[in-house]
């Protein structure tokens, strides 16, 4: 097949999971004999034409724009005219791919164009992210996610809490939606044991102290604040020997002054960006993730912190009770309950021998549901579907 995918985030363009999630999906996809072009956005040096494992990547300029609305119908209208001239050039092509609304304008005058069948892929709805719809932002966004689902052949959504969301939100039939997990490469996530590990520890915490952590983006709907208020009580049980460190880019200023308001600010640490590399080093020293999501599609943080041989405690939110096994391969809490929060942390810190069964369980899962083969060959069977559902109808 060949296969044309609109994405508006590659690597080495990183906003959220979706860069990781085509970066790692496509490569199995052309393994499998399949011809892949995927049209993202240009980024710093990165060229506007290379081959990435496979993938023919194809850069393409976003001109100038007053805010981030009309940045996003100039996005869609270079990636749509670049998209027609690979169809024109390059073509035919059996498959559409987009993920998000943010290429759903031009995925949705592709297909109508050119007659071919588009998929989209929703990592996350608006009504997910804010529980609902409440002003026009959410608004305009919302509709064009409806616009997307109704224009797409079939949906495919990360997990069972999603194809719910999805069909709750946009309206989607519940036999439209087809349910495929992320994955992740556990070879990847390099477990560093050539670096002086205490010299590199003692940036973080003192000696004596365990490490917690929290790696991601530093938004409300992460749960960063129940963390912080988790912390007294962890700090209580175990002597004031726990280090609480934040790696993550944005605005922290709220959560400083919250951290500091609760009087364990000597006890926090907030790292900013961390690269692939020193985080790759640090989780090595850590002795607990801790993800407190209030909304999670599917958290493929977790997958990373099983990769790097951390223990996990999320909240069962969205998808995490789906990816996170409660006591087999982490710790499951209540979403928004700091003493559910501290309780999981603490029944981590607390027995080191169930520490070590968790991680392993948790490294076993990976093979077992999150392997990108395996993914990949259920993405391709959603394609072989509707190529020949396609192939029964006269597109007029």
């Amino acid at each position: 097949m060949k296969i044309l995918v609109l994405t508006w985030e590659f690597p080495p363009r990183i906003v959220g999971g979706i860069a990781r999630h085509v970066g790692e999906l496509y490569p199995e996809l052309v393994k499998l004999g399949h011809e892949v072009h995927l049209i993202t956005v240009e980024f710093g040096q990165a060229p506007m034409y290379e081959v990435v494992d496979g993938v023919q990547v194809h850069r393409v300029p976003v001109a100038a724009s007053n805010d981030f609305f009309h940045w996003i119908v100039n996005l869609n209208e270079s990636i749509g005219y670049h998209g027609a001239k690979l169809i024109l050039e390059e073509g035919p092509f059996d498959i559409i791919h987009a993920h998000d609304w943010l290429v759903g304008d031009a995925a949705i005058a592709l297909k109508h164009n050119f007659k071919v069948p588009m998929i989209a892929t929703f990592h996350a709805t608006e009504f997910g992210r804010y529980n609902g719809i409440y002003n026009d932002n959410h608004r305009y966004i919302n509709g064009k996610e409806n616009l997307l689902a109704y224009n797409a052949w079939r949906v495919i959504v990360c997990t069972d809490y999603m194809r719910r969301e999805v069909e709750r939100a946009l309206a989607t039939p519940w036999d439209k939606i087809d349910v495929i997990y992320n994955g992740i490469r556990p070879e990847k996530k390099k477990h560093q044991i050539d670096f002086d590990y205490w010299n590199f520890r003692r940036l973080f915490a003192k000696d004596g102290e365990k490490i917690v952590y929290y790696v991601g983006r530093m938004t409300y709907e992460k749960g960063i604040s129940v963390l912080l208020n988790a912390a007294p009580k962890v700090l209580w049980e175990m002597g004031g020997d726990t280090k609480f460190v934040f790696v993550g880019g944005g605005n922290t200023d709220h959560l400083k002054r919250q951290a500091w308001d609760l009087g364990i600010w000597d006890k926090c640490y907030f790292t900013g960006f961390m690269s692939d590399e020193p985080l790759d080093k640090f989780q090595t020293v850590a002795d607990c993730a801790v993800f407190p999501s209030l909304y999670e599609p599917f958290g493929i943080v977790a997958l990373e912190s099983f990769a790097a041989r951390v223990p996990v405690v999320v909240s069962d939110t969205g998808g995490f009770p789906e990816v996170v096994q409660h006591t087999k391969t982490g710790v499951v809490t209540w979403t928004n309950n700091a003493d559910s929060l501290a309780w999981g942390i603490l029944e981590v810190l607390k027995n080191p021998g169930y520490r070590q069964w968790l991680i392993d369980n948790a490294y076993e899962d990976l093979e077992r549901r999150f392997s990108w083969p395996k993914l990949a060959k259920q993405t391709e069977a959603v394609y072989q579907r509707v190529v020949q559902e396609r192939s029964q109808i006269m597109w007029l």
